[in-house]
């Protein structure tokens, strides 16, 4: 019974640390994290292969359950070690982070 408990608690350690990986994202040894100046994005990754937005009326669900509509955000597209890294800025604040595998 008392080892049913302890994988228990390490998938629910495991859990919530994938979790909040999802708003940070490591570059080098550096971290990209949401609330980030859209500045310190282009430090860490440069400039974007692909960028989009800005009066786009698409929806889009965060991780945090709100939905941005397009309202002055964009989306930063980059290509790094077969992955594909999407930011989203608004106002000039990373507001979202998404790595997904090509």
């Amino acid at each position: 019974m008392r080892k049913r408990f302890v994988v228990f608690v390490w998938l629910g350690l495991a859990w919530a640390a994938g979790a909040w990986a999802g708003d940070s994202l490591r570059v080098g040894n550096q971290l990209l994290m949401v609330g980030d100046s859209a500045t310190h994005v282009r430090e860490l990754l440069g400039k974007p292969s692909y960028r989009s937005g800005r009066g786009s009326h698409t929806r889009r669900r965060h991780r945090a359950g709100g939905v941005h509509n397009g309202d002055g955000g964009e989306r930063w597209q980059y290509r790094r070690d077969g992955h594909v890294i999407v930011v989203t800025i608004v106002d000039g604040v990373v507001a979202d982070i998404d790595e997904r595998t090509r």
